[in-house]
Order: structure tokens, then sequence, then C-alpha cells
């Protein structure tokens, strides 16, 4: 009996054992993930070590996973889909879903832009293959306008920012929290949301070697994960109140998006599935990527069952 204990023990402990001897890189965009898990308490005891590495959008938290320099991280559908199509060895392990009103098309206060309309022939800031792009893109199709109606400027966030706030473009499409950052702390005007034109979808994807490596770890970090989003719902103001001190910004910022984004993680299932391949599909018609690809083959749905027991 003492010895089936001990060994009932020692498998037990074999998680630990294991985890402590190693590190799950995880790469973050503005402290999304982080401060959820740390205001949940969702980082305490972890039986691995966690690094932490900041990125500003999905493209170089991307280019990072692709150099093996992050093994895990959160992004977009449509950056997912852009650094799939080209050859960036990643799969999507878990589903993020929010409002159609964490992405949006900004506008100066003062702008004469009040619609979608009046965008015609204007300058809009985004990120190439971001979810901003995508929410241009969708845009255009649902009018019935060409590439040519609208004139897209490449930028990353930061240069995004500047363009806009100098006059250099006259619109950013961009997603939270720079959206709520515009809002609050400069009065700057939503004219459009992607409610109704895209499926508001993020992935937390991660490298096969990972995968195939690190299940342990990334199983046990996307059910602490899961379990956060879920805590977060409930708890608005002390997410707020950590991601603001986290990222130095005030807590009204925060709080603006996050009462309405009612984020959730979502195992991979049929319904993430059509809604990427939605995706791959748009991004195929306006030639971003040159091979339509299958969204079964860069998906990952053995996470799925850790996720909806965690989502409870």
């Amino acid at each position: 009996m003492i010895r089936l204990m001990l060994a009932g023990a020692l498998l037990f402990g074999s998680f630990d054992l294991a985890g402590a001897q190693t590190t799950l890189r995880v790469g973050d965009q503005k402290g999304n993930a982080r401060a959820v898990m740390e205001a949940a308490g969702q980082l305490n005891d972890v039986p691995y070590k966690i690094e932490w590495k900041e990125f500003p959008a999905a493209a170089p938290l991307l280019e990072a996973l692709s150099a093996g320099a992050i093994e895990t991280g959160l992004v977009g559908d449509a950056p997912f889909t852009f650094a799939a199509a080209s050859g960036v060895p990643v799969k999507a392990i878990a589903a993020i879903r929010q409002t159609g009103e964490s992405l949006a098309i900004l506008v100066p206060e003062n702008s004469p832009i009040k619609s979608f309309d009046d965008l015609r022939g204007k300058k809009i800031a985004t990120g190439r293959g971001s979810i901003g792009h995508q929410l241009i893109l969708a845009a255009l199709e649902k009018n019935g306008w060409s590439a040519t109606d609208v004139q897209i400027t490449f930028l990353a966030p930061s240069d995004a920012k500047i363009a806009y706030t100098q006059g250099s473009v006259d619109a950013w499409s961009t997603w939270e929290p720079y959206i709520s950052q515009e809002q609050v702390l400069f009065k700057s005007r939503r004219i459009i949301t992607s409610e109704g034109l895209t499926p508001g979808l993020s992935f937390q994807v991660a490298r096969p070697e990972a995968i195939r490596d690190k299940r342990a770890e990334l199983t046990d970090f996307v059910r602490r994960l899961t379990a956060a989003r879920v805590w977060s719902i409930n708890n608005v103001n002390s997410y707020a109140e950590t991601w603001g001190k986290l990222m130095n910004i005030p807590a009204a910022v925060p709080l603006n998006w996050l009462s309405r984004a009612k984020m959730r993680i979502a195992p991979i299932d049929d319904s993430v599935i059509t809604d990427e391949q939605a995706t791959i599909d748009l991004y195929f018609r306006w030639g971003l990527i040159k091979q339509k690809l299958d969204a079964v083959d860069i998906v990952d749905r053995s996470f799925s069952g850790g996720i909806a027991k965690a989502g409870l």
C-alpha cells in the first residue's frame, strides 16, 4: 500500500518536477494575456517558468515565433492567416471570441468624415495583413467598392499613431487597446466597427515543436488563460486596474475596452474552423495570400477538452 501511495505521489509530482526544469516562452500584445492571468491569480504556483515577451502587434510576434524566439502567443485571425500562408510554422491551439467592437476604423474628433462612405479616396492607416487590414477589405467588399476606392497606408501601430495624429492619414483601422486609447484620451470617433463584417476571432498559437515537446506546459497555460478569461467577465474593474498598471496607462482606457469586449477562450471546434476559413477566403479573394489554405490544416483540436473544462 505504501509503495502504491509513493508511486502515485511520484506520478502526480512528475509534471512539477519536469516543469521546474522547463520554460515556456510566451508572446503577448500590450499585456493582454499576462494582465488577465495576473489579475485572476492564475500566475500563482505555475509549475514551470513563463518567459513573457511583449509585442506591439501580431506581425512582430509572429516573426519572433517563426524565428523560434517564442513558442506561443496571441494573434488575430487575419495575421495568423497571413503568417500561415507565408510558411510560418504555426498552429492555432485555442480561439478567443470577442465582440466586434474590439476592431474599428477611427477618425479624429473634428474630422468631417461621418461614415464609411465618406472614406472614398481617403487615406487609411493600418498594418499589412492585420485585422485592421481585414476590416477595410471586408467593408470594401460589403459596399461593392474596389481596392482603389481608398488609399491604404501600411504602417506599424506606433507609426500609424504618428501619421494619424499629424493628419498624414485621414483614418486609422486598428484594434484594442489602441481604439480605447484614442477614444478615451483623444476623443477619436469610431465610424465603423467589425460587427457583422469579420468573425471577431483571435487565436492562441504555438510552434509545432512546442505542441510536441511542451504539451503539458501549453495545456496548463491554456487552461489557466481560459479560467482567467471566465473570471474577467465578472471582474472587469480588477482586470482593468491590473492592465493599466502593467502598461502604465490610465485605467479608464482598459475599462472602456474590456467592458464591451467580453473576451472568452473557445475550443477549436467546427464553428471556429468555419470562421477561420472565411478569413482565408477573404484574403485569397483580395490577393493577400496566393494559395487557398484549408483551415483544418492550420489548427490543432487536441487542446479543446481542457479548454471546455476550464471554461465551465
